[in-house]
């Protein structure tokens, strides 16, 4: 005997009306699940090495970004992208300031090799000095050693 299930678009009108009246419950219940969270994102570890190790996942995920396609990437930055763009860049603004401060303090406590003419290959040496300080921090940051 054959299951009966609703007809997709049923379905997903059932679930459009749902969803739209639960902001508040996400809301509520989202801002409660903080360290509940944590806890079980850090405990799936091994999952997630699992997981971007498994055979052939490189072709799952390009099929699905093929099976997704252009038009939904295009359809939905156009119909939800842009009005939840400036307020997440507004939402955000502490974030970036608390991300982009060690590595600003970091560069501002480099002392670099003295620069030389233009062209010449001992420039280089500014960069490499800026790029291994600010690839120890990195990785400090991230507690996967190499420094501060």
């Amino acid at each position: 005997m054959a299951i009966k299930v609703k007809s997709p678009t049923d379905s997903a009108t059932k679930w459009e009306a749902r969803a739209r009246v639960a902001s508040d419950d996400y809301s509520r219940e989202a801002a409660a699940s903080g360290e509940e969270w944590l806890t079980k994102t850090q405990a799936a570890k091994p999952n997630y090495v699992s997981g971007i190790s498994a055979a052939g996942i490189g072709e799952r995920f390009a099929g699905g970004v093929r099976k997704a396609g252009s038009a939904k990437f295009v359809r939905k930055i156009t119909e939800v992208g842009g009005s939840r763009y400036a307020p997440g860049i507004s939402s955000g603004k502490p974030d970036y300031q608390g991300g982009v401060e060690p590595f600003l303090s970091t560069l501002a406590g480099l002392t670099l090799p003295p620069r030389k003419m233009r062209g010449d290959p001992g420039n280089l040496s500014r960069v490499d000095a800026a790029n291994k300080a600010l690839h120890a921090k990195r990785l400090a940051l991230l507690g996967a050693g190499g420094g501060a």
